[in-house]
C-alpha cells in the first residue's frame, strides 16, 4: 500500500509532537528517590570549598525557604532557595553566599526571617546589609520592642538588634566577654530564643580539653534586659519553645546540651530551671563542630519533635504542674539534620551531608510522612547521671530518661574505701512522684551491675548515694 507525501507528512508531525509532548511532560515531572529530589540539591563552586549545608528551612508566601550556609564564610555558590508545590527550586537572585542557621517568624510585621534575608508574605526579599557578612545562628523577639525588632545572634557571639523596617542593626553585646567563655577556647553559638521576659542562647563549645575537664567553654546563659546570667558551662546546642505562647501552654523554654557523661535537658517553667537527663545514640556529636545543628522544633501544630544526639524524640508543647511532661524516643538515625519544618503534609529534613573531604560539598532535602520516623532505626542508647563524678551523701542524681527502651541494665563504680549504697528510684508517672526500685551495694572501690527485667519502663530514674564517693552511675539500653 502506497502512502501519499501529504500522509506521510502528517504522521511525521504527529510523531514529532508526540515525542515534544512527552519530553516535556518528562521534563515537567521532577526525579525524586525515596523522599529525595536529586535536581533540588545545593552546591557549593570549586572556589575555597569548605561546606555545603542547609542550615534553615521555613514555609511562608506560598513557598519552602531555605537558606545554605559554607564554613566561616569561606566558599562561594550557595544563597537563599525557593521551592515551589510542584517540586521546582531556584537559587533567589538576592542570594548572598554566608554561614547562616537562623529563622524566626515576625508576626507582628508579618515578615519571615532566615539568614540575613526578611521575607513578607508576598514573597518579596530584602537582605539585612549590616549583617550578612555575620555568622547567624539565630532570630529572636525583642524584650522591649517586640513590634518593631527583633535580635540576631552569631555563632562569634555578637548580639545585634535590628529594626524590621529599616533592617539597621546595631551590636548591643559581645558574649564571649558576658559570659566569661575562655579566651583560648573557639566560640560557637548555635541558639537563641526569647519568652517569659528572658532570652536564653547556647554555645557548644566542646573540644579535648571540655572532655577531659581542663576547660569549660560551653554556656548556657539568660538575659533580662539588664544583666546576663550563666546558667551552666556546658555546650548546649538549642534552646527553644512555643514562639507565640501565653499561660495556656506554660511559656515553657527547653534547653538541650551535654557533657561527658549525656544529654542534658533544660525546662524552664514559671522562674524555675529544671534538669534531666537523656541517653546518647552516638558518640560522634561530642564536638562542637558536629551538632550542625540539633533541633527542637513545632513539627506539626503543637506538637514538637527534639532531635538531639542521633535521637528523634516527642515532646509535648504543653506543661502542668510545673513539670515537663512525658517524653518518648523514636527512632535512632545518622542523618545531619540542620533544620526541619513541615510544608505541604510532609516533613521536610534539612541536611549537612558533603564537605570538601568527601568531594565538592553538596547537600539536600528529604521529603516524607512524620511516621516514617520510626522506621529509621529502633532507639537505643547509653549515658551517665553520674561520669566520674564526686558526690556526697545523700546527693540525688538528675532524673534519667527510661522510657521506650527495650533492654536495659545499669553499671555502678565507686572509689571510697568502704562499701555504697546506690538507691534507684523510678518515676513512673512524669510528675516527679519518686518510688524505691531497689537498693544496690557497690563494694569498696568496686563494680556492680544490675540488668533490669524485660518490659521493665518507666519514664524517668534517678540514684541516691548512700556515701561520699567518686561515682559513675551509667545506664545502657539496647
Amino acid at each position: 500500500m502506497r502512502i501519499s507525501t501529504t500522509r506521510a507528512a502528517q504522521w511525521i508531525f504527529i510523531g514529532l509532537s508526540l515525542f515534544l509532548f512527552g519530553n516535556k511532560l518528562n521534563a515537567q515531572t521532577p526525579t525524586q528517590i525515596k523522599g529525595v529530589f536529586p535536581q533540588m540539591a545545593i552546591v557549593a563552586d570549586h572556589k575555597d570549598r569548605t561546606e555545603a549545608g542547609i542550615g534553615a528551612v521555613i514555609p511562608w508566601a506560598n513557598k519552602l525557604w531555605a537558606v545554605g550556609y559554607v564554613a566561616h564564610i569561606r566558599g562561594s555558590g550557595l544563597g537563599l532557595y525557593e521551592i515551589s508545590a510542584d517540586m521546582t527550586s531556584r537559587q533567589h537572585p538576592a542570594s548572598y553566599t554566608g554561614t547562616y542557621a537562623n529563622r524566626h517568624i515576625h508576626n507582628e510585621s508579618d515578615q519571615a526571617f532566615i539568614g540575613p534575608y526578611a521575607i513578607d508574605t508576598l514573597g518579596r526579599v530584602r537582605i539585612i546589609e549590616d549583617l550578612k557578612r555575620h555568622r547567624l545562628t539565630g532570630t529572636m523577639q525583642h524584650l522591649t520592642r517586640p513590634d518593631s525588632m527583633v535580635y540576631f545572634l552569631t555563632m562569634e557571639g555578637l548580639f545585634f538588634e535590628t529594626n524590621v523596617y529599616t533592617l539597621k542593626s546595631k551590636q548591643l553585646y559581645n558574649l564571649v566577654n558576658e559570659l566569661e567563655i575562655p579566651k583560648a577556647a573557639q566560640v560557637h553559638f548555635k541558639s537563641a530564643f526569647t519568652q517569659d521576659g528572658r532570652v536564653v542562647v547556647a554555645n557548644n563549645s566542646y573540644y579535648e580539653e571540655d572532655f577531659l575537664g581542663k576547660r569549660a567553654a560551653g554556656r548556657l546563659a539568660e538575659w533580662d534586659g539588664k544583666k546576663w546570667t550563666i546558667l551552666d558551662r556546658n555546650p548546649y546546642v538549642e534552646v527553644a519553645g512555643k514562639n507565640w505562647s501565653d499561660k495556656t501552654y506554660g511559656n515553657a523554654i527547653y534547653a538541650t546540651g551535654w557533657d561527658q557523661g549525656s544529654v542534658i535537658l533544660k525546662f524552664y517553667k514559671a522562674g524555675t530551671w529544671k534538669t534531666y537527663r537523656l541517653p546518647k545514640a552516638s558518640y560522634a556529636f561530642d564536638h562542637a563542630w558536629n551538632t550542625e545543628w540539633m533541633r527542637i522544633r513545632e513539627a506539626q501544630t503543637e506538637r514538637y519533635l527534639m532531635d538531639i544526639h542521633g535521637i528523634f524524640y516527642e515532646m509535648p508543647t504543653i506543661t502542668y504542674g510545673g513539670n515537663i511532661l512525658a517524653i518518648r524516643p523514636i527512632s535512632n538515625h545518622l542523618r545531619i539534620i540542620p533544620d526541619f519544618c513541615y510544608w505541604r503534609g510532609m516533613l521536610v529534613l534539612a541536611g549537612d551531608q558533603v564537605d570538601r573531604s568527601t568531594g565538592q560539598p553538596q547537600s539536600n532535602f528529604w521529603f516524607g510522612n512524620i511516621d516514617e520516623l520510626w522506621q529509621m532505626g529502633k532507639p537505643t542508647g547509653w549515658g551517665a547521671p553520674w561520669w566520674e563524678k564526686t558526690v556526697q551523701k545523700g546527693e540525688v542524681s538528675d532524673p534519667f530518661l527510661m522510657t521506650g527502651f527495650d533492654k536495659k541494665v545499669v553499671h555502678l563504680t565507686q572509689d571510697s574505701d568502704q562499701e555504697v549504697e546506690f538507691k534507684i528510684e523510678i518515676d513512673f508517672k512524669g510528675t516527679g512522684d519518686w518510688h524505691t526500685y531497689k537498693t544496690i551495694k557497690v563494694p569498696a572501690k568496686g563494680y556492680a551491675h544490675h540488668e533490669f527485667p524485660t518490659g521493665f519502663s518507666c519514664h524517668w530514674v534517678r540514684v541516691t548515694a548512700s556515701k561520699a564517693c567518686k561515682t559513675t552511675v551509667y545506664f545502657v539500653y539496647s
